[in-house]
Protein backbone atom coordinates (compact mmCIF):
# COMPACT_ATOMS: atom_id res chain seq x y z
CA UNK A 1 0.00 0.00 0.00
CA UNK A 2 1.44 3.21 -0.87
CA UNK A 3 2.23 6.16 1.82
CA UNK A 4 0.96 9.25 0.97
CA UNK A 5 5.02 11.61 1.03
CA UNK A 6 4.06 14.14 4.21
CA UNK A 7 4.33 18.05 3.64
CA UNK A 8 6.60 19.76 5.52
CA UNK A 9 7.44 23.23 5.71
CA UNK A 10 11.16 24.58 7.36
CA UNK A 11 10.83 28.33 8.68
CA UNK A 12 14.17 29.26 9.41
CA UNK A 13 16.25 32.35 8.75
CA UNK A 14 19.22 30.88 8.09
CA UNK A 15 20.15 30.04 4.26
CA UNK A 16 22.24 27.52 4.68
CA UNK A 17 20.23 25.83 7.40
CA UNK A 18 17.13 25.62 5.46
CA UNK A 19 18.96 24.38 2.41
CA UNK A 20 20.59 21.15 4.76
CA UNK A 21 17.09 20.46 6.18
CA UNK A 22 15.46 20.55 2.75
CA UNK A 23 17.75 18.53 0.91
CA UNK A 24 17.75 16.07 3.53
CA UNK A 25 14.21 15.43 3.77
CA UNK A 26 13.72 15.53 0.38
CA UNK A 27 16.03 12.99 -0.11
CA UNK A 28 13.93 10.71 2.56
CA UNK A 29 11.05 11.03 1.01
CA UNK A 30 9.01 14.45 1.80
CA UNK A 31 7.78 16.83 0.18
CA UNK A 32 9.12 20.27 1.46
CA UNK A 33 8.42 23.93 1.41
CA UNK A 34 10.48 26.62 2.81
CA UNK A 35 10.13 29.87 4.56
CA UNK A 36 12.64 32.59 5.69
CA UNK A 37 10.10 33.88 8.15
CA UNK A 38 6.83 34.35 9.41
CA UNK A 39 4.97 35.90 6.26
CA UNK A 40 6.43 33.41 4.16
CA UNK A 41 5.05 30.89 6.30
CA UNK A 42 1.31 32.29 6.75
CA UNK A 43 1.32 31.91 2.27
CA UNK A 44 2.26 28.66 2.58
CA UNK A 45 -0.32 27.63 4.94
CA UNK A 46 -3.02 29.39 2.89
CA UNK A 47 -2.13 27.92 -0.56
CA UNK A 48 -0.63 24.28 0.21
CA UNK A 49 -1.25 21.64 2.21
CA UNK A 50 1.10 21.53 5.59
CA UNK A 51 1.70 18.46 7.47
CA UNK A 52 4.08 19.80 10.41
CA UNK A 53 5.66 22.92 10.48
CA UNK A 54 9.66 23.17 11.54
CA UNK A 55 10.00 26.49 12.86
CA UNK A 56 13.14 27.70 13.97
CA UNK A 57 12.94 30.00 17.38
CA UNK A 58 14.54 33.02 16.37
CA UNK A 59 13.32 34.62 13.48
CA UNK A 60 13.29 38.24 11.63
CA UNK A 61 10.49 40.05 12.69
CA UNK A 62 7.79 38.14 14.65
CA UNK A 63 10.37 35.45 16.44
CA UNK A 64 9.19 31.34 16.51
CA UNK A 65 7.86 31.51 19.99
CA UNK A 66 5.05 33.70 18.76
CA UNK A 67 4.62 31.95 15.74
CA UNK A 68 3.91 29.35 17.87
CA UNK A 69 1.05 30.72 19.57
CA UNK A 70 -0.59 31.87 16.94
CA UNK A 71 -0.43 28.73 14.84
CA UNK A 72 -1.80 27.03 17.86
CA UNK A 73 -4.80 29.89 18.34
CA UNK A 74 -5.99 28.87 15.20
CA UNK A 75 -5.07 25.01 13.75
CA UNK A 76 -3.65 22.14 15.36
CA UNK A 77 -0.91 21.59 13.03
CA UNK A 78 2.11 19.66 14.21
CA UNK A 79 4.87 22.26 14.80
CA UNK A 80 8.86 20.75 16.01
CA UNK A 81 11.10 23.70 17.19
CA UNK A 82 14.45 24.53 16.45
CA UNK A 83 17.12 26.76 18.51
CA UNK A 84 20.21 27.49 19.00
CA UNK A 85 20.05 28.28 22.61
CA UNK A 86 20.37 25.00 24.82
CA UNK A 87 18.68 26.85 28.40
CA UNK A 88 15.55 23.98 29.75
CA UNK A 89 13.73 27.50 29.83
CA UNK A 90 13.43 27.69 26.50
CA UNK A 91 12.47 24.17 25.79
CA UNK A 92 9.82 24.52 28.25
CA UNK A 93 8.15 27.74 27.10
CA UNK A 94 8.22 26.37 23.39
CA UNK A 95 6.53 23.03 25.09
CA UNK A 96 3.92 25.69 26.72
CA UNK A 97 3.22 27.49 23.38
CA UNK A 98 1.90 24.17 22.04
CA UNK A 99 5.66 22.87 20.19
CA UNK A 100 5.28 19.06 20.00
CA UNK A 101 8.54 18.83 19.85
CA UNK A 102 11.71 20.65 20.61
CA UNK A 103 15.70 20.43 18.85
CA UNK A 104 18.50 22.20 19.99
CA UNK A 105 21.08 22.98 17.05
CA UNK A 106 23.59 22.01 16.12
CA UNK A 107 21.40 18.54 15.34
CA UNK A 108 21.68 15.54 12.73
CA UNK A 109 19.37 15.26 10.27
CA UNK A 110 18.75 12.23 10.69
CA UNK A 111 17.46 12.93 14.57
CA UNK A 112 14.99 15.75 13.31
CA UNK A 113 13.38 13.38 10.45
CA UNK A 114 13.17 10.45 13.01
CA UNK A 115 11.20 13.20 15.46
CA UNK A 116 9.18 14.26 12.52
CA UNK A 117 8.02 10.73 11.61
CA UNK A 118 7.37 10.37 15.38
CA UNK A 119 5.42 13.32 16.04
CA UNK A 120 3.10 12.36 12.61
CA UNK A 121 2.66 9.04 13.88
CA UNK A 122 1.42 10.55 17.03
CA UNK A 123 -0.73 12.69 15.18
CA UNK A 124 -2.10 9.94 13.28
CA UNK A 125 -3.37 7.74 16.13
CA UNK A 126 -4.79 10.62 17.95
CA UNK A 127 -6.85 11.26 14.46
CA UNK A 128 -8.09 7.54 14.35
CA UNK A 129 -8.83 7.65 17.84
CA UNK A 130 -11.13 10.37 17.67
CA UNK A 131 -12.64 9.39 14.22
CA UNK A 132 -13.65 5.56 16.13
CA UNK A 133 -14.61 7.67 19.72
CA UNK A 134 -18.29 5.50 20.53
CA UNK A 135 -18.24 3.64 16.88
CA UNK A 136 -20.04 0.15 17.14
CA UNK A 137 -17.91 -1.76 14.35
CA UNK A 138 -14.94 -1.54 12.45
CA UNK A 139 -14.38 -2.17 8.98
CA UNK A 140 -10.90 -3.27 7.15
CA UNK A 141 -9.82 -4.33 4.01
CA UNK A 142 -13.79 -6.29 3.49
CA UNK A 143 -13.62 -7.70 6.74
CA UNK A 144 -16.04 -6.69 9.74
CA UNK A 145 -15.19 -6.37 13.75
CA UNK A 146 -18.64 -5.77 15.59
CA UNK A 147 -17.25 -4.14 18.92
CA UNK A 148 -20.96 -4.57 20.43
CA UNK A 149 -21.44 -7.98 19.14
CA UNK A 150 -17.88 -8.71 19.79
CA UNK A 151 -18.01 -10.69 16.43
CA UNK A 152 -15.29 -10.77 13.18
CA UNK A 153 -17.22 -11.42 9.83
CA UNK A 154 -14.76 -12.00 6.75
CA UNK A 155 -15.40 -10.23 3.79
CA UNK A 156 -18.25 -12.79 2.29
CA UNK A 157 -20.26 -11.91 5.50
CA UNK A 158 -19.72 -15.16 7.23
CA UNK A 159 -18.78 -15.07 11.35
CA UNK A 160 -15.16 -16.33 12.08
CA UNK A 161 -14.84 -17.64 15.40
CA UNK A 162 -12.95 -15.31 18.02
CA UNK A 163 -11.95 -16.62 21.51
CA UNK A 164 -12.85 -13.77 24.06
CA UNK A 165 -8.75 -13.10 23.81
CA UNK A 166 -8.16 -13.09 20.43
CA UNK A 167 -10.91 -10.35 19.78
CA UNK A 168 -9.94 -8.42 22.61
CA UNK A 169 -6.39 -8.23 20.62
CA UNK A 170 -7.55 -7.48 17.53
CA UNK A 171 -9.45 -4.68 18.64
CA UNK A 172 -7.01 -3.32 20.54
CA UNK A 173 -5.01 -3.53 16.99
CA UNK A 174 -8.25 -2.04 14.95
CA UNK A 175 -8.49 0.94 17.06
CA UNK A 176 -4.77 1.66 16.72
CA UNK A 177 -3.83 0.95 13.38
CA UNK A 178 -0.73 2.52 11.55
CA UNK A 179 1.29 2.28 15.21
CA UNK A 180 3.82 0.30 16.47
CA UNK A 181 2.79 -1.40 19.75
CA UNK A 182 5.04 -3.19 22.03
CA UNK A 183 4.11 -6.48 23.74
CA UNK A 184 3.86 -5.02 26.56
CA UNK A 185 1.21 -2.06 25.16
CA UNK A 186 -0.74 -4.94 24.01
CA UNK A 187 -0.95 -6.85 27.23
CA UNK A 188 -1.87 -3.45 28.83
CA UNK A 189 -4.71 -3.06 26.48
CA UNK A 190 -5.95 -6.50 26.36
CA UNK A 191 -5.06 -8.73 29.96
CA UNK A 192 -3.38 -6.23 31.90
CA UNK A 193 -1.01 -7.07 34.48
CA UNK A 194 -3.28 -8.28 37.09
CA UNK A 195 -4.00 -11.06 34.74
CA UNK A 196 -0.50 -12.85 35.35
CA UNK A 197 -0.05 -12.93 31.02
CA UNK A 198 3.02 -12.98 29.51
CA UNK A 199 4.50 -11.36 26.81
CA UNK A 200 4.95 -15.32 24.85
CA UNK A 201 1.12 -15.29 25.21
CA UNK A 202 0.66 -12.49 22.85
CA UNK A 203 3.07 -13.78 19.74
CA UNK A 204 0.56 -17.04 20.02
CA UNK A 205 -2.27 -15.04 19.96
CA UNK A 206 -1.30 -12.76 16.85
CA UNK A 207 0.14 -15.85 15.37
CA UNK A 208 -3.58 -17.45 15.92
CA UNK A 209 -5.21 -14.20 14.40
CA UNK A 210 -2.79 -14.22 11.27
CA UNK A 211 -4.33 -17.77 10.46
CA UNK A 212 -7.96 -16.57 10.72
CA UNK A 213 -7.57 -13.38 8.67
CA UNK A 214 -5.04 -14.62 6.18
CA UNK A 215 -7.11 -15.23 2.79
CA UNK A 216 -4.58 -14.71 0.15
CA UNK A 217 -1.00 -14.04 -0.73
CA UNK A 218 -1.48 -10.46 -0.48
CA UNK A 219 -3.12 -10.46 2.86
CA UNK A 220 -0.29 -12.14 5.25
CA UNK A 221 0.96 -8.80 6.49
CA UNK A 222 -2.24 -7.22 8.05
CA UNK A 223 -0.40 -7.88 11.32
CA UNK A 224 3.32 -6.89 10.47
CA UNK A 225 6.42 -8.10 12.88
CA UNK A 226 8.26 -5.16 13.44
CA UNK A 227 11.80 -6.19 14.56
CA UNK A 228 12.60 -5.03 18.67
CA UNK A 229 9.33 -3.54 18.50
CA UNK A 230 6.37 -5.74 18.60
CA UNK A 231 3.39 -5.58 16.57
CA UNK A 232 1.97 -3.44 13.24
CA UNK A 233 -1.55 -3.36 12.35
CA UNK A 234 -0.89 -2.56 8.74
CA UNK A 235 -4.70 -1.84 6.83
CA UNK A 236 -6.85 1.47 7.06
CA UNK A 237 -9.70 0.94 9.28
CA UNK A 238 -12.59 2.68 8.81
CA UNK A 239 -16.11 3.11 11.25
CA UNK A 240 -18.38 0.30 9.22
Amino acid sequence: MATVPPHILVVEDDRETRALIARYLRANGCNVMVAADGHEMDRHIANSRVDLIVLDLMLPGEDGLSLCRRLRASSQLPVIMLTARGEDVDRIVGLEMGADDYLGKPFNPRELLARINAVLRRQAAAVTASSLKGTTALGFLGWRIDLRLRELRNPEGARVALTSAEFDLLQAFCERPGRVLSRDNLLDLTQGRASGSFERSIDVLVSRIRRKLERGPGETDIIKTVRSGGYLFTPVVDPS
